[in-house]
Formats: structure tokens, C-alpha cells, sequence
């Protein structure tokens, strides 16, 4: 991964956090994307005292479509170059939230503004080419289901049909995604990690919190598929695919209906004003 450079947003913790050690260890420039805070002042040193290249965060709040144009628009003035995109920042909050611009915050924050950030990025990816962009969602998305009246909030919340839908809008998302950039050298793929333990749970109980940690796997096994489709050189025109604990796998039938697909991209591209 010398001379690479990797942005990804949520890496200031769990899977992304060690994902990110992981590629800054084979030599990656690593750019974060992750709200201001103590934790993400840790992430930045941690991985600065092993990363050979310097690393550094730019500030983004994912529950704001203006800071997501903010952030690539920082990102775009600062380099000129991308080499991976891992939409990786996910949050699961127990009650119904909103974005600051009115969407369901599942919705809003797992999948429109990553939506927004890669479409902001795609001339940057292509001028890279080969280049890869690696979309982080669950094997709950077999669960859920495309609900568009929904995306404005739910009539009666519930914080797990809410998540498995919004992971569902990752593979939709990441499968269209890879259709629509065939031959431009931009790859996308989307990708289960495994039941981790990891910081999407804070707003649980703390009585849950520790069941699900001693339930569940650590972010470093979690993180193995990320730095796989990320790095590993066999996997530079692989795209379209599904992966589960780095294997490939099927995604929900879902993922294979084109025209779900593409009206879930169009729906998207008219609520962030592409």
C-alpha cells in the first residue's frame, strides 16, 4: 500500500480504527473522516505512532449533508489523488433521531451521506484509476427492505428495522454503484464483517453493551475484510461483489433487482441535490 492513500470515514474507533492501523502498517497515507472529539485526537495519535506517513483527520459531521460537502470539498482542495474509499462510519441509536436535514438519522447518516461523499469523490477515484471504493454494511440487510416513505421517519420506530434497512441501501447503493462505473477503472464492493463488538453500540444499555462484547468478535477479526478488499492486489478488478468474513458470498436477493437499485439511487441523488 506504499504511496496510497486511503480515506475513511468512522476510523477513530472499532473496525475502521483498526482497519486503518492495519493499512497504515503496509505503508498507506490514511485520511480520516470523523466528527472532532477526544476519541478521534487518540485515533490520529495512535496510528501516527505506527504510520510511517502522517495521519491526519478532516472534521465531518455525517448527520449534515453541508458538512459532507464541506469535507469533500477539503479533501478535493487538499489532494489530488484517492486510492480507496471505505464508507465504513455506521450508528444505531435505540431512539428515532434526525439529520439536520430532516431524514431519518439510519438513513441519513449509513447510507445518504456516504452516498453524497463518494459521488463528490467519483472524479477524484477515476482520475486514480485503479481505484476502489469499499462500502461496510451487515448480514442484517437480508432483513430489511427498501421502505421510501420511510426516509423522512418512521411512523412507529424500531431501531433494528431501521439499521437492517439502512445496510440494505449499502449493498443497493454499492452493487449500483459498481454497474455504473464498469470500465472506468472504480470498483465497488460491499462487504459483512462479522458480528463485532464495537463503538455503534454506545447508545445501548451498558447491560447490553457488555453481553453483545462478550458475544461478539473483536474489531480486529471484524476488520480483516476491509483491509482485504482494500489491499489485497488479486482483488484490483474484482467489483460487484458481496463478502462475508472475507469470503464472498450472496447478498439479499434484493441486491440483484436493478430497478430497486437504480430507484433508490435516483431517489437519493434528488434528496442530496445531485
Amino acid at each position: 500500500m506504499k504511496g496510497k492513500r486511503v480515506f475513511i470515514t468512522g476510523g477513530n474507533s472499532g473496525i475502521g480504527l483498526v482497519a486503518a492501523s492495519e493499512l497504515a502498517k503496509q505503508g498507506a497515507e490514511i485520511v480520516l473522516a470523523c466528527k472532532p472529539s477526544k476519541k478521534t485526537d487518540l485515533a490520529v495519535s495512535f496510528l501516527n505512532s505506527t504510520s510511517s506517513v502522517p495521519v491526519i483527520n478532516l472534521d465531518v459531521d455525517l448527520a449534515s449533508l453541508e458538512s459532507v460537502r464541506n469535507l469533500a470539498a477539503r479533501f478535493l482542495e487538499k489532494y489530488d489523488s484517492l486510492d480507496v474509499l471505505i464508507n465504513n462510519a455506521g450508528i444505531f441509536p435505540p431512539k428515532q433521531r434526525f439529520t439536520l436535514d430532516g431524514f431519518e438519522m439510519q438513513f441519513g447518516v449509513n447510507h445518504l451521506s456516504h452516498f453524497l461523499l463518494t459521488n463528490l469523490l467519483m472524479d477524484c477515484l477515476e482520475k486514480t484509476a485503479p481505484s476502489r471504493v469499499i462500502t461496510v454494511s451487515s448480514m442484517l440487510h437480508k432483513k430489511g427492505e427498501i421502505a421510501f416513505d420511510s426516509f423522512r421517519g418512521y411512523e412507529k420506530y424500531n431501531s433494528s428495522v431501521a439499521y437492517n434497512n439502512s445496510k440494505l441501501c449499502n449493498v443497493l447503493f454499492a452493487l449500483e454503484l459498481a454497474s455504473r462505473k464498469v470500465g472506468s477503472g472504480v470498483t465497488s464492493n460491499v462487504l459483512h464483517p462479522g458480528a463485532v463488538s464495537t463503538d455503534i453500540v454506545r447508545d445501548l444499555p451498558w447491560v447490553v453493551r457488555k453481553i453483545i462484547g462478550m458475544m461478539f468478535m473483536s474489531p480486529e477479526k471484524g476488520a480483516k475484510t476491509t483491509v482485504m478488499l482494500a489491499s489485497d492486489p488479486s482483488m484490483e478488478k474484482e467489483t460487484g461483489n458481496y463478502y462475508d468474513q472475507t469470503k464472498l458470498d450472496e447478498c439479499s436477493p434484493l441486491g440483484h433487482d436493478e430497478e430497486l437499485r437504480k430507484s433508490l439511487w435516483d431517489q437519493s441523488a434528488e434528496l442530496v441535490n445531485l
